[in-house]
């Protein structure tokens, strides 16, 4: 792919002034997204109907493939946030230090080529929320194929507004845009797989990242070290609301950490922090972050780290960028030796647990947290005058 081929928009956008709530219905109003991208109906138990034509679709966030499409990239990730230009600029500066290239997209496209060499039986497709292939280009894509019915893979395995929800949106958006063109085919209702934190392929994964990270470590490190996984920061707002509960984001990480330690070193305590953080000082976000976090061990007396970020599914820019650059020369200043264990990608075991996922849905498995989403969970009221027709 060219600069010149990726567009900074989809080609089959949804119409301004075309909302992906009905009239008169507020977005946390039943019905759920999960029932409204499904064709009106909650998911349930049933096996999928003989003869249906159906596709799996990967949906990831998206990330430029070059200088010249960063800062438009940048712009539809934060359009209607009010981010400063300055701000931007400055993230900017993390992609450009990797010749405007994000690894997120020949990531997902090595996924894809997994899954359909692990056996998946349906078309695969690739989409977007922020770049290109954006979601509503591809749905329109489906539609022409003649799929009824899409499984969404979102490449996020927790709950949250931006690791769950917004992917129910990108798709009603997607869903809306196609039913806004007359001249479109009609295209398939859909359905979100759930939550795959405590997946088994995913945490051996993990767990086989983290023991060849510990394996770094000189060996008289090795017992001695502190285990700090990471997942993206969030703001606490939306923490207090991610799941039906609230907090779930949280739980859902402390549980694969656990799980992920325990494969490797049962028992072994561990830390849990965040990175990436990327709102202003004024709203708070979780923490300790990650580099505050490796002040406080050294003051402790710990001597080394082996950092696992196991919030996130790919080695994408921010893992690189906060971990390998950030982290690491955060480390080296202090005196700790560190070593950062890789993430799921596409490791067998990690696939195969994906795959499974996929068949368990279609054979009608009871639909779990991500699959079967109340109205409410992980809503976050936008500020108001934030354009609505396009969630960023």
């Amino acid at each position: 792919m060219t600069e010149q081929l990726l567009p900074a928009r989809p080609a089959h956008p949804l119409p301004d002034g075309v909302s992906i709530t009905p009239d008169g219905q507020r977005p946390d109003e039943a019905p759920s997204l999960a029932a409204r991208n499904n064709g009106g109906v909650v998911p349930g138990s049933a096996p999928a109907p003989a003869g249906r034509r159906e596709a799996l679709l990967v949906l990831g966030f998206g990330g430029p493939e070059g200088h010249d499409q960063v800062m438009p990239f940048l712009e539809n990730v934060t359009r209607g946030r009010g981010i400063p230009r300055e701000r931007l600029e400055s993230v900017a500066e993390h992609y450009h230090h990797f010749d405007g290239v994000s690894p997120i997209n020949d990531q997902n496209k090595a996924l894809v080529a997994a899954l359909r060499g692990a056996g998946v039986d349906l078309p695969v497709y690739w989409g977007n929320r922020n770049w290109a292939p954006y979601v509503e280009d591809v749905w329109r894509e489906m539609a022409d194929d003649g799929i009824e019915h899409a499984y969404v893979l979102a490449t996020s395995a927790y709950a949250s507004f931006s690791g769950c929800r917004q992917y129910h949106e990108d798709v009603a958006r997607a869903r809306v845009a196609l039913e806004s063109d007359p001249s479109a085919p009609a295209g398939p209702t859909a359905e979100k797989l759930p939550h795959y934190y405590d997946a088994d392929g995913f945490v051996q994964a993990n767990a086989d990242a983290l023991a060849a990270a510990l394996a770094e470590l000189p060996e008289e490190l090795r017992d001695g070290a502190r285990l700090v996984a990471t997942a993206h920061s969030i703001p606490d707002a939306m923490a207090a609301v991610a799941g039906p509960g609230g907090h779930t984001y949280e739980r859902e990480l402390e549980t694969a950490a656990r799980l992920v330690v325990d494969r490797v070193a049962p028992g072994r305590s561990f830390d849990l922090v965040w990175q990436s953080r990327s709102g202003p000082p004024s709203v708070p976000w979780l923490e300790p972050d990650v580099n505050d976090h490796l002040q406080a061990l050294s003051a402790e007396g710990v001597q080394a780290v082996v950092v696992f970020p196991v919030g996130f599914i790919s080695d994408h820019l921010e893992v690189i960028w906060d971990l390998d650059n950030e982290a690491k020369e955060t480390a080296e200043e202090l005196g700790l030796a560190f070593a950062r264990a890789g993430t799921a990608g596409t490791h067998p075991a990690f696939v195969r647990s994906l795959v499974d996922l996929l068949a368990e849905r279609r054979a009608g498995g009871e639909p779990r947290l991500g699959t079967n989403c109340p109205a409410s969970c992980c809503f976050v009221q936008r500020p108001a005058g934030r354009p609505g027709a396009r969630p960023s």
